[in-house]
């Protein structure tokens, strides 16, 4: 199975940056227990939505030519949390972009309140290179399959939403 954490993009610069919300819900099966009597998004959650929209935005910009994986996660600060009813916006900004993978520096917010802030660094692979066959691709999250999630402000019909 795979998850997605974030929600919709908001706001999408190709080649530059991205922002990204997730709604943090107590519908939310993994809030139960992180930590009880006091419900918070687990961190290395929030890192994966921050590299889901910092490898949206590096797939993008190379039109997902490469298979693109958070390889690591060099410098990462929380600052805060976030708890069910918060509105988290992920942004992304592309710090470099070469044949073997790029670099994004990411803020995690809700509100004005900065959460959290990270440094992380994506690989590249060759879709087309034969050892990659015994990799299961529906698990790489960063490829041409979630352009429908960079329709920024449609609603669900396609028409404009205000």
């Amino acid at each position: 199975m795979r998850w997605f954490w974030i929600d919709r993009f908001i706001e999408f610069e190709s080649g530059s940056y991205a922002k990204a919300v997730k709604n943090v819900s107590l519908s939310e099966e993994h809030m139960h227990d992180h930590f009880p009597g006091f419900s918070v998004m687990p961190g290395s959650l929030m890192i994966e939505g921050l590299a889901q929209t910092g490898g949206i935005l590096l797939g993008e910009k190379n039109d997902f030519k490469y298979a693109v994986i958070l390889a690591k996660v060099p410098k990462v600060t929380f600052h805060s949390w976030a708890t069910p009813g918060d509105s988290l916006v992920y942004t992304a900004r592309l710090l470099d972009d070469r044949d073997e993978g790029g670099t994004v520096e990411c803020t995690a917010h809700v509100g004005e309140r900065l959460v959290a802030e990270a440094e992380i660094v994506f690989a590249h692979l060759d879709p087309a290179d034969p050892t990659l066959g015994a990799i299961d691709q529906k698990n790489f999250v960063f490829s041409m399959n979630l352009l429908g999630i960079l329709e920024v402000g449609k609603a669900g019909d396609g028409a404009e939403k205000l």
